[in-house]
């Protein structure tokens, strides 16, 4: 017994400082590609089987922007669990309701409005194709962005607000700062729906599926992953004001390693001078390496 028990201390004792060393060698590695950056960037990683945790500027405040859709879609799903809302439930929407110009494919595909969604489809637009009359849509059937903010405090989840609508956010580039959330509660919240500590086994399943299936923002985490790894995210982008400052380029989510584990992994820049292809460019290399920092021995 004693004899094991040496020999189990001897393996923490030489093992315990690889696994620091590692970590602290994938934190360099993430310094060192946003060093060069004029703008914020927060940046969490969790390995959701081990607990393995990273962050850099883990507590910053970040705008969300379309981000916060995944919230919302938490959100409604937990309406439709609690049988006050059904997927199935058809939602007549409007001309008046679609907004031309914002990132709409509902409006580009009706732009005359006069038709019913129901809300599954209403889920799959918003999340996956991060539709800004969607989101409203939705937000004001389950009773705005204070319901939603409400919902996602009740999980534990506290340093995140969600105050304005797309719509109302579009007024004024400053407002999308009162969206936020910091890199280490996205990545909270990402890991009670991996852990199944939210929701019904069914609305999880859509959700990730829904996740699975974005299409925005394909040269951010997955731009330079392995093809065919599985990524269940939602992107946020936000525009730029009249000194050419984006307010911002995020993208957030959930990477399948071949080994079946699963990486949550939450990258926000704000308020930055360099341009678009710039930024995605620096959140897949930072995805990248967190990638082969768990898949390459």
């Amino acid at each position: 017994m004693v004899k094991k028990f040496l020999a189990a201390s001897l393996l923490i004792v030489f093992v315990v400082p690889h696994l620091v060393a590692a970590q602290e060698k994938l934190r360099g590695g993430i310094v060192a590609l946003i060093q060069d950056l004029n703008g914020n960037v927060g940046v969490g990683v969790k390995y959701l089987e081990t607990g393995d945790t990273l962050s850099v500027n883990g507590h910053g405040h970040f705008p969300m922007q379309s981000v916060f859709k995944f919230h919302l879609g938490l959100a409604v799903l937990s309406e439709v669990d609690g049988g006050r809302l059904a997927l199935d439930q058809k939602v007549f929407i409007d001309k008046k309701d679609l907004q031309q110009n914002t990132w709409s494919p509902i409006a580009k595909t009706f732009p005359a409005g006069n038709i019913s969604l129901t809300i599954k489809e209403l889920l799959e637009y918003t999340v996956a194709q991060s539709d800004n009359n969607g989101c409203d849509i939705l937000l004001k059937l389950i009773g705005g962005p204070s319901k939603v903010e409400k919902y996602i405090h009740s999980l534990g989840v506290r340093d995140i607000a969600i105050v304005h609508t797309e719509e109302r956010m579009s007024k004024g580039w400053d407002l999308q700062f009162d969206n936020w959330t910091t890199p280490i509660a996205m990545n909270q919240l990402l890991e009670l729906l991996y852990q199944k500590k939210m929701l019904t086994p069914s609305s999880r399943r859509l959700l990730i599926e829904i996740m699975e299936q974005t299409t925005t923002g394909p040269k951010r985490i997955k731009g330079l992953l392995p093809v065919g790894t599985v990524v269940a995210h939602k992107t946020g982008t936000g525009g730029e004001n009249e000194a050419g400052i984006l307010g911002a380029m995020n993208d957030v989510g959930i990477i399948t390693l071949p080994n079946g584990g699963h990486i949550a992994i939450s990258v926000f820049i704000s308020t930055a001078k360099d341009d678009a292809g710039t930024l995605e460019t620096i959140i897949a290399k930072i995805s990248k390496l967190v990638y082969d920092h768990y898949t390459v021995k």
